[in-house]
C-alpha cells in the first residue's frame, strides 16, 4: 500500500482514465459530495470518470448526482472510493468489488488500509476538504455545481461548522466554495433548517426513550425498525438524528442504536470533545471520528444496548 500526498494522487489521475467512484452505505453529504465533486472535476479535464450506482442515496442528495451515475463498472474501469473508512462500509452490492479498488480517498484516522494507493488527511474535517484540494492540484476551475457538492461535503460533516472537527481550513473552503458560486443559503435551508413532521414526531419519541447513565453523561436510545415504520420517517429524517441524543444537556457520550434488519443494530455515536466515539466503536469493527463514529453490531438490540453501555462505561474508567 502507497500513502500519496495530493500531489502525487493529482499526478496518478492525471495520467491515468475511465474512473469509477464507490461511495458508502447509509451515504451521507460528504460521501456523496466528495464523489460528485470528484466526477465534475475529472469530466472537466476530459476524463471518462462516473459514480457507481448506491442505490440507498436518499432523494436530499440524489440531485448532486444527476447525469453522473453508472449502473456498473466495465473492464479497464479503475475504482476509487471517497470517504470510506474501511471496505465493509461498502454497500452489499460492492462486495464483488472489495478487491479491486485501486485508490482510497479518506478523512478517516482511524480507517483500514484496503487499497493499493491512499490518500488519507485526518486533519481534515471531511473528506470533501481533500478533493478540493485535489481538484485545484489538478488545476480544474470549480464552478458552481463543482462548489456546491464540496460544501455540502463540508457542511454535513462538521453539522454546518459547529463539531469540534472544524477548523480554519474548513472555514476557507467553504469560503472558496461560495466564492466559487454555491448556493449556500439553499443547501443550509435544506440541510440544516427544515424537518419533516416526521422527524420532529420521530424526535419526541426519542425524548421519551433516552435511557441516561454514569448521572446523566451518557445516554443511549434503542430505535426499533416498526417505531421507524409507526412514524413513517425516510432516510433523510434519519440523517444525522443520533446528534439529536447528543444536545441534550450534561450528555458527553451518546448513543442512538438503530434495528436494521433482524440480526444487525446499527449504532451511531457522538461524544463531546475529551471523550472518544472511535474507540468506542472500534471494540465492535467499527471506527470514524473522535467526536462522530458508528459500527454494525450483530446481536439482538437487548443485547447491543447492554454492550454499548459496558464499552462506555469501560472507556471511561480507562481514560
Amino acid at each position: 500500500m502507497k500513502i500519496l500526498t495530493s500531489f502525487d494522487c493529482a499526478d496518478w489521475l492525471l495520467a491515468r482514465d475511465n474512473f469509477v467512484i464507490l461511495t458508502h452505505r447509509k451515504p451521507d453529504g460528504d460521501t456523496i459530495g466528495s464523489a460528485a465533486g470528484l466526477c465534475l472535476g475529472l469530466r472537466q479535464l476530459g476524463k471518462n470518470a462516473h459514480v457507481l450506482l448506491n442505490p440507498e442515496v436518499t432523494p436530499l442528495y440524489a440531485p448532486l448526482l444527476e447525469g453522473l451515475v453508472k449502473n456498473e463498472p466495465e473492464e479497464g474501469d479503475l475504482l476509487i472510493a471517497v470517504d470510506v473508512a474501511a471496505d465493509s462500509m461498502l454497500p452489499k452490492i460492492y462486495d464483488g468489488l472489495k478487491n479491486s479498488i485501486d485508490l482510497r480517498i479518506d478523512h478517516h484516522g482511524s480507517g483500514r488500509e484496503y487499497a493499493p494507493r491512499e490518500l488519507v488527511d485526518a486533519s481534515c474535517a471531511a473528506c470533501a476538504e481533500i478533493i478540493w484540494e485535489l481538484l485545484l492540484d489538478m488545476d480544474v476551475e470549480p464552478d458552481k455545481q463543482i462548489a456546491e457538492a464540496i460544501y455540502v461535503g463540508i457542511s454535513t460533516d462538521t453539522g454546518c461548522f459547529r463539531f469540534s472537527n472544524t477548523t480554519a481550513h474548513t472555514f476557507d473552503t467553504a469560503a472558496d466554495c461560495t466564492a466559487a458560486g454555491a448556493d449556500v443559503y439553499s443547501w443550509n435551508q435544506k440541510l440544516f433548517d427544515t424537518k419533516s413532521l416526521a422527524k420532529l414526531r420521530l424526535e419526541s419519541w426519542i425524548t421519551q426513550n433516552i435511557h441516561f447513565f454514569a448521572d446523566g453523561k451518557f445516554a443511549l436510545c434503542a430505535l426499533p425498525k416498526a417505531v421507524e415504520e409507526e412514524i413513517g420517517v425516510s432516510e433523510d429524517d434519519l440523517n444525522d438524528i443520533a446528534s439529536f441524543l447528543r444536545s441534550v444537556e450534561g450528555v458527553r457520550m451518546s448513543a442512538l442504536l438503530r434495528q436494521t434488519d433482524s440480526e444487525h443494530i446499527k449504532a451511531s455515536v457522538r461524544a463531546v470533545p475529551g471523550y472518544n466515539a472511535a474507540v468506542v466503536c472500534e471494540n465492535f469493527g467499527g471506527g470514524g471520528h473522535t467526536g462522530a463514529a458508528g459500527c454494525s453490531m450483530k446481536m439482538s438490540m437487548d443485547e447491543a444496548m447492554k454492550a454499548m453501555e459496558t464499552v462506555m462505561l469501560e472507556w471511561e474508567i480507562a481514560e
